[in-house]
């Protein structure tokens, strides 16, 4: 696994004005001189640059899934090799609400994965995790009544595991739909396998069925995905994902119904006729992205082996993004999953993943942090 990366640097951007006359033209030069022009004025940070933060709550073994209540007032939280579900309030206080039955670790990445909450949970009390068990990678349904888990049921079977590369990011959409991340279980030629639900992001009801108008009529939305962990929604219901690369690159990609993005023929971009390419890539020493949050126009992507949050701003309503920035660098270590505090553009809430593998640190070690943004 990878384990160490490298700092980046923060770009700026200038703008200038052009004044118009001789008597503006003369004030312009002296406003220069004497340091008061446009130039010193337009040096002013961007909104939603992470400033502060907070320790919420500790003693947590590889925080994976982090999803809010849609009344805010909590959310819930997975451990991946614990397979418990924890409720987290606005202050960090904790309470175990149970766990997701016959969900098996692969002794790397697989286990308790994400948790998505029913749109509707005010009326059903559905809550949807996806897991590693003994055939393979599931979704199941669960019924939580605001105090404990129950009636487990499993919606969603047939996608392959590994020791490694089982993607797990569950996200609904505004269609009202749930999104799954799934990775090609160390086999490639799935990931280019229409009729393979792995190496994909999948699309479906809330019974488990292909959601109606998938681009291949199964439960397909994209393909050509190696490990995607990260998913979110902007301003304008696009989704966004994050994925691992392999030796090469790892990508922030704007995902669309029937698109391609190119595992294992593209690492990063290319010019393969037919490949989507990225939005964004780094080094894999700066990133291996995990989960992403997007807040006010921004993507924040969490860190593993690059050990810091970026920070990442979608131009307008384009499909173009700006320049990316590197936040608490090495400061919390490995960075897991990054959620928006609902309600709040101008928070979030950050998990660590300390307590694996890769990061070597005890059982317990993990916690869960809030960002406030600038």
């Amino acid at each position: 696994m990878r384990l160490t990366g490298k700092r980046s640097t923060r770009s700026r951007r200038t703008r200038s004005t052009r004044a118009t006359g001789t008597a503006a033209l003369s004030l312009a030069g002296l406003l220069l001189l004497t340091g008061l022009g446009p130039a010193q004025a337009d040096t002013a940070a961007p909104d939603g640059v992470p400033t502060s933060v907070t320790t919420l709550t500790t003693g947590l073994t590889v925080p994976w899934g982090v999803a809010w209540l849609p009344d805010g007032s909590h959310a819930l939280v997975t451990e991946r090799d614990d397979f418990r579900v924890w409720k987290v309030a606005p202050d960090g206080a904790k309470t175990q609400v149970g766990t997701v039955p016959e969900s098996q670790t692969t002794d790397g990445e697989g286990g308790l994965l994400g948790v998505a909450v029913d749109p509707d949970w005010a009326t059903n009390h559905h809550v949807y995790f996806m897991h590693t068990a003994a055939e393979g990678n599931r979704i199941a349904r669960m019924t939580y009544d605001g105090t404990s888990l129950g009636g487990y049921k499993v919606i969603l079977r047939g996608i392959a595991k590994a020791r490694y590369h089982n993607g797990g990011r569950l996200a609904f959409g505004p269609d009202g739909y749930l999104y799954a991340t799934t990775g090609d279980a160390q086999n490639t030629a799935l990931s280019q396998d229409r009729n393979s639900l792995n190496g994909k992001i999948l699309r479906l009801t809330t019974s488990g069925a292909p959601a109606p108008g998938n681009p291949f009529g199964n439960h397909v939305y994209s393909l050509g995905h190696r490990n995607p962990q990260g998913l979110a929604f902007d301003r304008n219901g696009r989704l966004w994902s994050a994925e691992f690369g392999n030796t090469r690159f790892d990508e922030l990609n704007l995902i669309k119904s029937g698109a391609n993005y190119g595992w294992p023929t593209c690492e990063g971009s290319c010019s393969v006729a037919g490949m989507t390419n990225p939005k964004k890539t780094w080094a894999t020493s700066e990133a291996s992205p995990s989960g992403i949050a997007i807040a006010d126009n921004v993507v924040y992507i969490a860190a593993q082996r690059g050990q810091r949050l970026w920070r990442v701003p979608i131009e307008g309503d384009t499909e173009n993004v700006g320049a990316a920035t590197a936040h608490y660098v090495g400061t919390y270590g490995r960075l897991r999953t990054v959620v928006k505090v609902p309600g709040r553009e101008d928070q979030l809430w950050l998990t660590t993943t300390n307590a694996d593998t890769p990061g070597g640190r005890p059982d317990g070690a993990d916690r869960v942090l809030r960002v406030t943004l600038g």
